[in-house]
């Protein structure tokens, strides 16, 4: 794996630091299915420098986070553009990642990604469940004629036997995949945004005990008032304080 230098990674951590990592970040910025706005290919150039301009010390934990854990950021990767083939590169990616037992992080890149991301989850983990923010369900079987679209990210997650689903902040779905969740309410539980005033985080606790947890951010989750940058955003969304405090 070959890394970028410190200072122009994530963070953009002075280059005289020297550490082991253990947090790898993945800058994948696949656009292949976007259907409205674009843009998502620049996302991880995006996000790393504009962490260029955040400080390093954490005012819950007292520290500076990255000396305890070590965070260094993959040079770019060229992205086939054949979907399938581009989604088994992402694979292969955070597979060899996993087998070093380092953690990855990937920064998209539309949210059809996360099917490659997880695979290797997948075969590791017996019981994985993704924690999902999104404003939409993502569980159409294809959308525009693609099975791999954006669209159907949560779908293809669940092709994998092992994988259950938990979303927050979902208020945009389709009848067929209204109709989909009905039939599979053992493996997706839906915390809803017209409904967060009411949520049960000791429901969701139960939910993950005993399982790994896999966390899938798609910004259109938080309310488009604060995070207007996507290419389909949606009001009545998720404000940053309690999504941390979901994540927490």
């Amino acid at each position: 794996m070959k890394y970028l230098s410190n200072k122009n990674g994530f963070l953009g951590i002075d280059n005289k630091f020297n550490f082991k990592e253990k947090v790898v970040i993945v800058p994948f910025g696949l656009e292949k299915t976007v259907s409205y706005g674009g843009g998502t290919k620049n996302g991880p150039k995006e996000i790393i420098k504009a962490s260029h301009q955040v400080e390093l010390y954490d005012e819950e934990l007292y520290c500076e986070p990255y000396k305890k854990i070590g965070i260094k950021t993959l040079k770019p990767f060229k992205i086939d553009r054949n979907i399938k083939k581009a989604l088994k590169k992402m694979s292969n990616i955070n597979k060899e990642i996993l087998n070093k037992k380092l953690f990855p992080m990937t920064f998209g890149g539309e949210h059809s990604i996360t099917s490659g991301c997880i695979a290797p989850f997948a075969k590791k983990y017996k019981n994985l469940c993704l924690l999902h923010f999104d404003a939409h369900a993502d569980l159409r079987e294809s959308y525009n004629g693609e099975k791999f679209s954006h669209a159907s990210a949560i779908k293809r997650c669940l092709d994998h036997k092992n994988v259950s689903i938990i979303s927050f902040g979902i208020r945009n779905i389709s009848q067929s995949e209204m109709s989909y969740l009905k039939k599979n309410s053992s493996r997706i539980n839906i915390f809803w945004a017209k409904d967060k005033a009411k949520w049960d985080l000791k429901k969701f606790k139960k939910l993950i005990k005993n399982k790994t947890v896999y966390l899938t951010f798609d910004v259109d989750g938080l309310d488009s008032s604060i995070m207007p940058a996507t290419g389909t955003p949606e009001p009545g969304g998720l404000f940053w304080d309690e999504t941390l405090n979901i994540i927490k």
